[in-house]
Order: C-alpha cells, then sequence, then structure tokens
C-alpha cells in the first residue's frame, strides 16, 4: 500500500499561536519554523494550512453582536413632484457658488444663489415637493445662509428632517423645525397635548403653544395657564410671546396678572400686549397719563402743542411697563414720555387734542423742543398698533424736505411706518419718493416693498438709474439697489431695459469707462428678469 504524509496538524491554541504564525511567516520558515510545522520543503505549506485552520477556529469563536435597530423609513411627502424644466432649474441654482470670480466685475451672468429664495417661494407657493437628490445639496444650502432655512425646509418637507437625524452638519433643521420635527399631536387629542406640554423639551412646549394658539387661542392661553406660576423666567417670558397671536380681549385678565410678575422683562413684554390692545385697562391708564403731559396752548396766535413730561416714574407707572432708568445720553423725563405717548391709545389724541385729524395733530407746532421726541413716540405707537391713518400723517408726503431728519421723519422710522401700509401704497409712496429724491436715501424704504415691486415703484427705480447713468456716475455707487431691482423688479420691465444695454456716448465731466460699466449692469439685470420670467414659467410647464 502506498502510504502519504500528511503535514501535522497544528494545536488549538489561543491568541499567542496566531502572533506565532504571523511571526514565521515575516521571518521564513527556513529561519524559524512555529511549534506544531516540521521543518522542511513542505514547512512553508504547512504554515499557510496551520493560518488557515487558525484563522477558521478565531471567526468561530468570535461571539455575534446585537444587530442595530432597521432605521425607521421617512414618512411619505403628498406633495405633487416638481416639473422635470423646474427640477433641472433647482439643479443649477444650487451648484452655483458665490464669490468664484474675480475683481469687482460681476460681469452679465445673474447671481443664481441669490435667485434661490425666489425660486424657492414660488415652489412653496404651488405646493411641490424637493426631488429626492436634491435635499442634501437643500440642506448645505441652507446650513450656510439662515435666511433659507425657513423656506428651505419647508419645501423639504419630512424627508429633510429624517436625513437631519442621520446628519450632524443639518441639526439645525431639527432646531428650526416646529418640536424637534415630532409630529405635534392634533387638536382631538387632548391627552397627548397635555402630556407633551408637562412632559416635553423645552423646544417642543414652544411649538406645541404655538400650534395650539394658532386654532384655538383660549386653549392655549388656559394650557399656559396651568404651569406658569412653575415655569422659569426666561421661559415665562417666550410662552408669553406666543400671545401675540390671535391677542384679543379675552387674554387681558392673564396679562395684568403678568404685569405682578417678578421678571422685569416678562412685565414690560405683558405690557407691551396690553398697549396693544386699545380698549385694556392698562391702554386707558396711559392714556391718563399721557393726556395729562400733552395738551393744546389756545393762548398763542396759532394752537400750539405744549408737553410737560413726567416729573417721576411711580410704582404705578413700572407696573404698567415704564422702565424707569433711562439710556446714557437720554434724559429721564423725556425717556419717561415717551414710554407713555407710545403705549397710549392713538384715539386718545383726536379727543384730547379738539377733535383734530391725525394729520391737522402732525401738523400742530410743538413748544420748547419737544417735537422730535412726540413724533417718534407716536410713530413706535403707530408701528405697534398698526394704524394706517397715523402712519400716512407722520409719513407725510413723498416729497418732504425732511426724508433724513430726526424722530418720526427718519428713513428708518418711515421704513417702519410703510410696513403697516398695503402693499400698493407702499409702493406707490416709495415711488413718489424716489421722483424726487433719487435713489441714494431710498435703498432702506425699498426693502419693506413686496416683490415683485409694483408697476410705478419698478419704472420710478429704473428711471432714476437712467438718470444716474446719465450724470455720468459709476454704477456701483447704486450697486445695492441693483441688487434689488435683479430680485425684486417685475420681469415686465425687461422690455423697457433693452434701450439702456448699449454704451452711452459719454460726456466731458463722466467718470471714465462709467459708460461701459453702466451698460454691463444693465445687461446683467435685463438677463436677470429674463431668466426669472423663464423660472416662473417652469413652474406650470407639462
Amino acid at each position: 500500500m502506498l502510504m502519504t504524509s500528511t503535514p501535522a496538524s497544528p494545536q488549538p491554541s489561543g491568541g499567542g499561536h496566531w502572533e506565532e504564525l504571523v511571526t514565521a511567516a515575516l521571518l521564513g520558515t527556513a529561519r524559524r519554523a512555529p511549534s506544531g510545522v516540521a521543518a522542511g520543503r513542505d514547512a512553508p505549506t504547512a504554515l499557510l494550512d496551520a493560518a488557515a485552520v487558525e484563522t477558521v477556529r478565531r471567526r468561530a469563536g468570535m461571539r455575534p453582536g446585537r444587530a442595530a435597530a432597521r432605521l425607521e423609513p421617512a414618512a411619505e411627502d403628498p406633495r405633487p413632484a416638481l416639473p422635470p424644466t423646474a427640477a433641472r432649474r433647482l439643479t443649477m441654482l444650487l451648484a452655483d457658488r458665490p464669490g468664484t470670480g474675480s475683481g469687482g466685475r460681476r460681469g452679465t451672468a445673474p447671481d443664481l444663489m441669490e435667485l434661490l429664495p425666489q425660486w424657492l417661494a414660488t415652489a412653496n407657493r404651488h405646493g411641490y415637493a424637493a426631488p429626492p437628490q436634491a435635499l442634501p445639496a437643500l440642506l448645505d444650502a441652507a446650513r450656510g445662509r439662515t435666511d433659507l432655512r425657513p423656506a428651505v425646509l419647508a419645501f423639504a418637507g419630512p424627508r429633510a428632517l429624517w436625513l437631519a437625524r442621520l446628519n450632524a452638519d443639518w441639526r439645525f433643521a431639527l432646531r428650526s423645525a416646529p418640536g424637534g420635527g415630532a409630529a405635534l399631536p392634533g387638536p382631538g387629542e387632548p391627552e397627548r397635548i397635555r402630556r407633551l406640554w408637562e412632559e416635553g423639551l423645552f423646544a417642543e412646549r414652544v411649538a406645541l403653544l404655538s400650534a395650539v394658539r394658532a386654532r384655538d387661542a383660549a386653549g392655549a392661553r388656559d394650557l399656559l395657564a396651568t404651569t406658569w406660576a412653575s415655569e422659569r423666567a426666561e421661559d415665562r417670558l417666550m410662552f408669553l410671546d406666543s400671545l401675540r397671536t390671535g391677542l384679543c380681549g379675552a387674554d387681558e385678565p392673564f396679562l395684568e396678572q403678568a404685569l405682578a410678575d417678578r421678571s422685569r422683562n416678562v412685565r414690560a413684554t405683558a405690557a407691551e400686549l396690553l398697549s396693544a390692545l386699545p380698549a385694556s385697562a392698562l391702554a386707558g391708564r396711559m392714556a391718563q397719563r399721557a393726556g395729562s403731559c400733552v395738551a393744546i396752548d389756545h393762548t398763542r396766535n396759532t394752537p400750539a402743542i405744549v408737553v410737560e413730561a413726567p416729573h417721576e416714574c411711580d410704582a404705578g407707572m413700572e407696573r404698567d411697563g415704564v422702565v424707569p432708568k433711562a439710556p446714557t445720553g437720554r434724559g429721564e423725563r423725556s425717556w419717561w414720555l415717551g414710554q407713555l405717548v407710545e403705549a397710549a391709545p392713538l384715539g386718545t389724541w383726536s379727543r384730547r387734542l379738539g377733535g383734530r385729524t391725525p394729520e391737522e395733530i402732525v401738523a400742530l407746532p410743538v413748544a420748547d423742543d419737544w417735537r422730535d421726541e412726540l413724533h417718534a413716540a407716536w410713530c413706535r405707537a403707530a408701528v405697534r398698533q398698526r394704524d394706517p391713518s397715523w402712519s400716512r400723517a407722520l409719513l407725510g408726503t413723498p416729497a418732504a424736505p425732511e426724508a433724513g431728519g430726526p424722530g418720526a421723519v427718519s428713513l428708518a422710522e418711515r421704513a417702519k411706518l410703510l410696513g403697516t401700509l398695503e402693499a400698493t401704497e407702499r409702493a406707490g409712496w416709495v415711488a413718489g419718493f424716489i421722483a424726487v429724491h433719487g435713489l441714494s436715501e431710498a435703498f432702506q424704504l425699498l426693502g419693506v416693498c413686496t416683490v415683485p415691486w409694483a408697476d410705478p415703484l419698478g419704472r420710478a427705480v429704473v428711471d432714476a438709474l437712467n438718470i444716474a447713468r446719465d450724470a455720468g456716475s459709476y454704477p456701483w455707487s447704486f450697486s445695492g439697489v441693483m441688487g434689488l431691482a435683479e430680485r425684486c423688479l417685475d420681469p415686465a420691465e425687461a422690455v423697457r431695459l433693452e434701450a439702456l444695454t448699449a454704451v452711452p456716448d459719454e460726456s466731458e465731466d463722466a467718470a471714465p469707462g462709467a459708460g461701459s460699466y453702466w451698460a454691463e449692469s444693465f445687461q446683467r439685470l435685463l438677463t436677470t428678469l429674463r431668466l426669472r420670467a423663464t423660472m416662473q414659467s417652469e413652474f406650470t410647464a407639462p
């Protein structure tokens, strides 16, 4: 019988035997053979056999790990998908990166990233769902620009929150979403509402209170009252702020109690909310205090307003939200007067000042240099109480020469007052302002006008830019307005811009090369408007 020899089988061993095999493989079996392997020609083969056996032993001896829980799939998004053309446009907008150009000249190409907010607003208005493959780029864009986050999260829907739980870079989406992205209980789930309110995280409770307030103002107020006494001061402040939504007379008893709160900030917020209710007791108290400080002097040839500012800030004034300590550089009496007038219902003044209209009251002279202080307080009151008649009176005509003056007629105050007017009236007023004062002072006012700009405002902006070009100034003096025009002009204005894209003949006093810069700027504006028109059409394309 023919006998064949087989390599000796390696003996079972622990982890040390594996290290011995590795060492022998590195040094070579001619120099070192591991135990259980005979030296000689067959040693390399025996070494590999031993390593294979040991590998199987090592694998067989491993304890299986606990299986990870399977991810829950993302919630379904029931909204319709984007039209293919709009989806391709989104990819282009997200692929654009700012700051890639060289130097200060932008050329004639549109700034695509600046068109993304408008694109998102249109997509949300149509109710489309975001393409799943675009979600990472959308979240990255929103991560870098906080102004994009509300629109991006509304467009991205529940899948964005699902992704945000898996990527720390996108956790901002969970912080921005109501309740951290968790589904809030509905109106028919009182037990879930109670449990979440009593046991939820602070962000979840804020989101819950806001959601309940939006659909049931009294229910939200009652919910807040159940735990009000035990809440922290900073939490009470945030919860109280939610009552701005649907603020009404029924909130007055709760807010009156909050006037006695331990926290000064809570007391101030409660007083501000009560002052926005003209029929509230606090508004009546403030009207009485303010009325005792302001009167008509009939002893003069021309009636004039006289002011006697408060001489002290008593405990009742403090309880009603008047801050006793004036800021640095501000007189105490004028500081107290401003707060009283700001919180008094604007209807007070017609009765107090002889039945005059807001326009007539604002036109009255004010004695002893109190005019700016008084008008500024009336301006804040008009903004707080959303009173368009007083806003019109304080705004005056667009041609008023005090456009850059102090008090209620400063540009900052005018911008706030314009916000209380209806959009068409607002645009018409700003158009009149530009026609008289030009664009250099109008940037702040343009920012409060709705997009796209109404026809008279768009025409006024284009005409003013044309005048600036003819004057020979450089276009980058108006770069801010140009940037706004690219985003806010009605695309229909493109027809009027075509004639402005040609390089004009430069006059002797014109800045060198200004004409070509203007032509380039108008060409970029024209290109951007046409692109916006195309973008709009893509949302309804078949």
